[in-house]
């Protein structure tokens, strides 16, 4: 007497068993799902770098008004100093650095409270729209100053007669001002205020009965 025959079973779909399969599927869920989101920090980024160079005019005029300027007098052959012992020389990049420093924190400010949180291309675009920025502003300020024709404007001004030295930039480190304030204070504002990440191995463990 033989046994019954059993009829073959279709193979099973491990594919919902898997939990690798899942996880890996959830993965690439996530990432197709927060493209979206990064092409849109790059587009606001690069809006943001653009509008801070367009700032960096503002910059200039603002230094072309405020730096002091550097009193020079010319007898028949040289020019030279009237006060030798004055500060007006490195008061021109002192002015600089202190306007850099206001408009990187301003800037951070409102780039802040425009998006409410950081992300590393709103940083980048941040940092480079500040430094392009301080680039125009001092090419503006010196357009906007005095000549930099030093012997001309010493004939045109007639011997003995005081006249302004060209604004200068002496330090460059004074273009870093801008883009280092911004970064730092768009960092420090987003530890301090911006939205906190869920804590994904919080959520897997349940309390203590009795807690």
């Amino acid at each position: 007497m033989s046994a019954p025959l059993t009829p073959p079973q279709p193979p099973h779909d491990q594919s919902s068993h898997d939990p690798w399969r899942k996880a890996g599927g959830q993965e690439g869920a996530t990432a197709a799902d927060q493209d979206p989101g990064t092409r849109a920090e790059i587009r606001q980024a690069v809006l943001i770098c653009v509008a801070l160079v367009v700032c960096g005019a503002l910059f200039g005029l603002l230094w072309c008004w405020l730096a002091p300027r550097v009193p020079l007098v010319s007898n028949s052959a040289d020019v030279y100093l009237k006060d030798s012992e004055g500060e007006q020389a490195i008061g021109g990049d002192g002015t600089f650095i202190l306007l850099g420093l206001a408009f990187g924190v301003v800037s951070a400010v409102v780039v802040f409270l425009l998006r409410r949180r950081g992300g590393i291309p709103l940083v980048v675009g941040l940092a480079l729209g500040g430094l392009l920025g301080s680039l125009l502003a001092w090419r503006v300020g010196i357009w906007l100053g005095p000549t930099q024709d030093v012997v001309a404007h010493a004939k045109e001004a007639g011997q003995g007669v005081t006249f302004d030295a060209p604004l200068e930039l002496s330090a460059k480190g004074a273009l870093l001002a801008w883009p280092v304030a911004a970064m730092a204070v768009l960092l420090g504002l987003t530890a301090l205020f911006g939205p906190r990440e869920p804590d994904p191995y919080a959520e897997g463990f349940a309390p203590y009965p009795g807690e």
